[in-house]
């Protein structure tokens, strides 16, 4: 049993450590587009130059959501349940919302390109509920195992 528990800690190690690094490289991306916009909007008074007139707000959502997704990524280093939890909720939202307003049947090789980098993002958030989710289910059976030590079972 032993040997078992300590493989079993290992993959959760591997799988938290593999969700920290993509989630790392997608949270620095993403904050590093955050502080450019940023910037340009201080110096110029507009956060975006070249986006086209009347452009409506339904448009704006789905970075809005990939952006909150992104720092769920982050705080889901502290708390790996929460982040997760946020970083998933956010793409469910922002994969309805891209398939009501870009169906991905229009314009096909252009407008998959959106519901990819979903899935490349949301698949961090996944990791860690799954590094959680396994976290909880060893310690459960740790607790288990040593009530059933003092019975003589």
């Amino acid at each position: 049993m032993k040997k078992n528990s300590d493989s079993h800690r290992r993959v959760t190690k591997r799988i938290r450590w593999i969700a920290r690094i993509w989630g790392s490289l997608i949270l620095a991306y993403v904050l590093a587009l955050f502080i450019g916009y940023a910037g340009n909007w201080i110096t110029t008074g507009v956060a975006d130059p070249y986006v086209v007139e009347g452009t409506s707000f339904i448009e704006a959502l789905p970075p809005i959501g990939m952006f909150i997704s992104a720092l769920g990524l982050g705080i889901a280093w502290r708390w790996e349940r929460l982040g997760g939890f946020i970083a998933v909720v956010f793409h469910a939202a922002t994969f309805i919302l891209l398939l009501i307003t870009n169906p991905i049947t229009r314009d096909f090789p252009r407008s998959g390109v959106p519901y990819l980098l979903l899935l490349v993002v949301v698949t961090p958030g996944i990791l860690f509920l799954v590094s959680w989710r396994r976290t909880k289910w060893q310690a459960a059976l740790q607790s288990q195992g040593k009530g059933s030590q003092g019975k003589g079972v």
